[in-house]
């Protein structure tokens, strides 16, 4: 992901304040460093302290087609180096109003008894005097942005601004994403049906509609070599229960040997999926949870019930390294005051509390057949829980909580469940969380990551929601 970077001053000053210019542009030199830390490629414009360098800037910027743009308010600046930068680049634009210190000495300063280098000082720390002026010019031309204020050696400041390269490195992610939607919607579950328009509109997705004859065609050709191979990864990424028949463990086998061709072939970076069918078709539906939770757990996420917008969900929360387990609310516990999250695959198995466990299932539940299901749980401690709704009036937001995944009995029914608790308690948290019109399925993640939530949705423009 490119960001570009580029201070602002005023060039009238330089000839009147001996290593003003020097110290200003090592504060830049620091910050294009630590953001360069990130694992990002900083395009950088430099010092721009007069209109002139503004075109220069906005045209570098334009040309190296920089995701967001980082502009450090390194003293006072006119607000004319500004304007042409962010209209010609169209991109959020983070101002940094980073002073070098917490706090100025003031007796030092004051007892410097020379009013020329002490305004020199003074302007190396009047960040904040632009912050206005900016704001006003960018509010009356109609230019998003955001402000980071703060020190130069403050954890807060560089944890903000990492949390900007990150939503920006996601909001890239999900614009490069292939969603591959494979069958068809549950039928009558009309919360999980989805505008691809708009979803394409709002994270600008590519959606590949798939045929489930190409599935069964791949699945026809694998060898018995491939599905040795896949077994051998079975075993080494799953704890398979001994209770699975081995025509079980080798039908799975096959049928994430034909997924993993199927997700290469289009290369995919997500897929939805849900199908019934009858003969060799309900064979390959019946003993996909498996090969479908080696991808999710491999930065392929895969959503069951062709729940578009969850697989969105779980994009988002893969991009951001914190996982994305397909869930919906299994029941509350009004006594420990917890919510059970899980769903019968595909899980997360990155972020599972110990190993994943591959079980037989007798029967799925709403759905044809028997086969081999999923038993984990998302690890302990801080999660976040993020739906994207789309509202009545068709448009897409982003729904979010940060809660704890705790310790306690699981149900062992070959599903992935665990227990949540929220600040404000389960009864609350389902009737806020439910009042937001999300459909009933939600990605979980570990950590909490809500502000990068509320920033990547200021990239894309959307609306976001807090239940807390």
């Amino acid at each position: 992901m490119r960001t570009g970077l580029f201070s602002i001053g005023l060039d009238t000053y330089w000839d009147q304040f001996d290593g003003l210019l020097d110290n200003l542009n090592g504060y830049h030199a620091q910050i294009h460093d630590r953001i360069s830390a990130m694992g990002v490629e900083v395009i950088d414009a430099g010092m721009v302290d007069n209109p002139d360098k503004a075109q220069v800037a906005a045209d570098l910027f334009k040309r190296e087609d920089v995701e967001i743009i980082f502009l450090f308010i390194s003293t006072y600046a006119l607000s004319s180096t500004v304007l042409p930068v962010v209209q010609r680049a169209k991109v959020p634009v983070v101002v940094l109003n980073i002073q070098p210190v917490a706090q100025l000495d003031y007796d030092k300063f004051n007892a410097m008894n020379d009013r020329g280098k002490m305004t020199g000082i003074w302007l190396e720390h009047c960040q904040s005097c632009s912050l206005p002026e900016l704001a006003c010019v960018l509010n009356r031309a109609d230019i998003a942005y955001h402000v980071v204020s703060g020190f130069l050696q403050e954890d807060f400041v560089w944890k903000e601004i990492n949390d900007w390269v990150d939503a920006a490195t996601v909001a890239e992610g999900m614009r490069a994403n292939r969603v591959g939607i494979l069958g068809h919607y549950y039928g009558g579950m009309l919360d999980v049906y989805s505008d691809l328009t708009q979803q394409s509109a709002t994270f600008g997705n590519h959606f590949e509609i798939l045929e489930m004859c190409e599935l069964f065609e791949l699945r026809k050709a694998v060898t018995d070599e491939e599905i040795a191979d896949k077994i051998a990864e079975f075993n080494a990424k799953f704890d398979v229960s001994p209770d699975c028949e081995q025509s079980e463990i080798e039908r799975a086998a096959k049928t994430s040997v034909a997924l993993d061709k199927l997700v290469q072939a289009h290369e995919l970076g997500s897929m939805a999926y849900y199908y019934e069918g009858v003969g060799e078709y309900e064979s390959i539906v019946t003993s996909i949870i498996a090969g479908n939770t080696l991808l999710t757990g491999s930065n392929t996420p895969i959503a069951g019930e062709c729940e578009v917008k969850n697989v969105q969900a779980m994009k988002i929360m893969d991009l951001f390294g914190v996982g994305g387990s397909f869930s919906e609310f299994y029941l509350s516990d009004y006594v420990d005051d917890v919510v059970y999250l899980g769903h019968d695959g595909p899980a997360h198995f990155a972020i599972a509390e110990g190993t994943v466990g591959l079980v037989p299932l007798p029967v799925y539940h709403g759905k044809p057949g028997k086969g081999l299901s999923i038993q984990m749980t998302v690890k302990h401690g801080p999660v976040t829980v993020l739906s994207v709704v789309q509202q009545r009036d068709g448009s897409v937001s982003l729904q979010f909580a940060e809660g704890e995944s705790v310790e306690g009995p699981a149900l062992q029914i070959g599903n992935t469940n665990g227990r949540y608790k929220f600040t404000m308690g389960a009864r609350a948290f389902m009737n806020e969380w439910s009042r937001g019109g999300p459909s009933h399925h939600c990605a979980v993640g570990v950590g909490h990551i809500g502000d990068k939530v509320e920033k990547l949705a200021a990239i894309l423009g959307i609306e976001t929601r807090r239940v807390s």
